[in-house]
Protein backbone atom coordinates (compact mmCIF):
# COMPACT_ATOMS: atom_id res chain seq x y z
CA UNK A 1 0.00 0.00 0.00
CA UNK A 2 1.33 3.12 -0.85
CA UNK A 3 1.01 6.16 1.13
CA UNK A 4 0.33 9.51 -0.48
CA UNK A 5 1.58 12.08 2.10
CA UNK A 6 4.58 13.99 1.44
CA UNK A 7 6.62 14.73 3.88
CA UNK A 8 3.63 15.57 6.66
CA UNK A 9 4.41 15.03 9.81
CA UNK A 10 3.49 16.04 13.46
CA UNK A 11 5.06 19.06 12.74
CA UNK A 12 3.55 19.76 9.84
CA UNK A 13 0.08 19.93 11.78
CA UNK A 14 1.15 21.63 14.99
CA UNK A 15 2.55 24.47 12.36
CA UNK A 16 -0.78 24.43 10.94
CA UNK A 17 -2.55 24.71 14.03
CA UNK A 18 -0.37 27.55 14.72
CA UNK A 19 -1.46 29.75 11.50
CA UNK A 20 -5.29 28.93 12.78
CA UNK A 21 -4.41 30.92 16.27
CA UNK A 22 -2.78 34.00 13.93
CA UNK A 23 -5.85 33.56 12.36
CA UNK A 24 -3.71 33.75 9.05
CA UNK A 25 -5.98 32.65 6.60
CA UNK A 26 -3.53 32.78 3.92
CA UNK A 27 -0.91 30.67 5.86
CA UNK A 28 -3.77 28.54 6.82
CA UNK A 29 -4.49 27.71 2.78
CA UNK A 30 -1.21 27.23 1.80
CA UNK A 31 -2.06 23.45 3.42
CA UNK A 32 -4.69 23.02 1.18
CA UNK A 33 -4.99 21.12 -2.17
CA UNK A 34 -7.51 22.59 -4.74
CA UNK A 35 -9.85 20.07 -4.69
CA UNK A 36 -10.09 19.64 -0.86
CA UNK A 37 -12.95 19.62 1.30
CA UNK A 38 -14.29 21.28 4.87
CA UNK A 39 -16.84 19.78 7.07
CA UNK A 40 -17.38 22.35 9.91
CA UNK A 41 -18.86 20.87 13.62
CA UNK A 42 -22.29 22.77 13.02
CA UNK A 43 -24.24 23.19 10.15
CA UNK A 44 -28.04 21.81 8.97
CA UNK A 45 -26.74 18.03 8.35
CA UNK A 46 -25.71 15.66 11.07
CA UNK A 47 -22.13 15.43 9.09
CA UNK A 48 -21.92 19.62 9.47
CA UNK A 49 -21.64 22.40 7.14
CA UNK A 50 -19.54 21.27 4.26
CA UNK A 51 -17.85 23.05 1.97
CA UNK A 52 -15.80 22.50 -1.53
CA UNK A 53 -12.81 23.93 -3.39
CA UNK A 54 -10.15 26.41 -2.03
CA UNK A 55 -12.30 29.63 -2.32
CA UNK A 56 -15.15 27.75 -0.87
CA UNK A 57 -12.90 26.34 2.32
CA UNK A 58 -11.58 29.96 2.38
CA UNK A 59 -14.81 31.20 3.12
CA UNK A 60 -16.03 28.52 5.87
CA UNK A 61 -12.77 28.63 7.43
CA UNK A 62 -13.63 32.72 7.88
CA UNK A 63 -16.96 32.11 9.35
CA UNK A 64 -15.26 30.80 12.43
CA UNK A 65 -12.94 34.02 12.90
CA UNK A 66 -15.89 35.82 12.14
CA UNK A 67 -17.92 33.60 14.86
CA UNK A 68 -15.10 33.62 17.30
CA UNK A 69 -13.04 36.70 16.73
CA UNK A 70 -10.36 35.88 19.33
CA UNK A 71 -10.71 31.67 18.81
CA UNK A 72 -7.86 30.04 20.02
CA UNK A 73 -6.90 26.61 19.93
CA UNK A 74 -4.58 24.44 22.92
CA UNK A 75 -3.71 21.87 24.63
CA UNK A 76 -2.59 20.46 21.68
CA UNK A 77 -1.50 16.71 20.18
CA UNK A 78 -0.94 15.39 16.67
CA UNK A 79 -0.83 12.29 15.23
CA UNK A 80 0.21 11.16 11.05
CA UNK A 81 -1.12 7.17 10.43
CA UNK A 82 -0.23 6.95 6.45
CA UNK A 83 -2.06 9.81 4.47
CA UNK A 84 -4.22 10.66 7.30
CA UNK A 85 -3.43 13.07 10.54
CA UNK A 86 -5.42 13.85 13.63
CA UNK A 87 -4.68 16.83 15.49
CA UNK A 88 -6.96 17.10 18.96
CA UNK A 89 -6.99 20.23 21.01
CA UNK A 90 -9.23 22.82 23.61
CA UNK A 91 -10.57 25.58 21.44
CA UNK A 92 -11.71 28.55 23.42
CA UNK A 93 -13.12 31.75 22.48
CA UNK A 94 -15.65 34.41 22.66
CA UNK A 95 -19.07 33.79 20.38
CA UNK A 96 -20.65 37.37 18.70
CA UNK A 97 -23.35 37.54 21.61
CA UNK A 98 -20.88 37.17 24.12
CA UNK A 99 -20.89 33.43 25.40
CA UNK A 100 -17.34 32.40 26.09
CA UNK A 101 -16.82 28.78 24.67
CA UNK A 102 -14.12 25.76 25.55
CA UNK A 103 -14.41 23.10 23.79
CA UNK A 104 -12.04 19.75 23.63
CA UNK A 105 -12.36 18.43 19.67
CA UNK A 106 -10.35 16.86 16.85
CA UNK A 107 -9.59 17.66 13.33
CA UNK A 108 -9.57 14.23 11.12
CA UNK A 109 -6.87 15.96 8.38
CA UNK A 110 -6.83 13.32 5.04
CA UNK A 111 -3.49 14.18 2.80
CA UNK A 112 -2.55 14.07 -0.67
CA UNK A 113 1.34 14.72 -1.94
CA UNK A 114 1.56 16.90 1.17
CA UNK A 115 -2.13 19.00 0.68
CA UNK A 116 -4.66 18.79 2.54
CA UNK A 117 -7.79 17.34 0.68
CA UNK A 118 -10.36 16.69 3.85
CA UNK A 119 -10.80 18.92 7.39
CA UNK A 120 -13.36 16.85 9.07
CA UNK A 121 -14.00 18.66 12.55
CA UNK A 122 -15.38 17.15 15.89
CA UNK A 123 -16.56 18.83 18.88
CA UNK A 124 -17.32 18.08 22.02
CA UNK A 125 -21.08 19.69 23.32
CA UNK A 126 -20.59 21.67 26.69
CA UNK A 127 -24.07 21.72 28.66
Amino acid sequence: MTSNVDNVTQATLKSFLEAFNRHDLDAIMDYFAEDCALYLPRGASPRGARFEGKAEVRRGLSTRFEGLPDVHYADDRHWICGDLGVSEWTVTGTALSGERIEARGVDLLEFRQGKIIRKDSFWKIVE
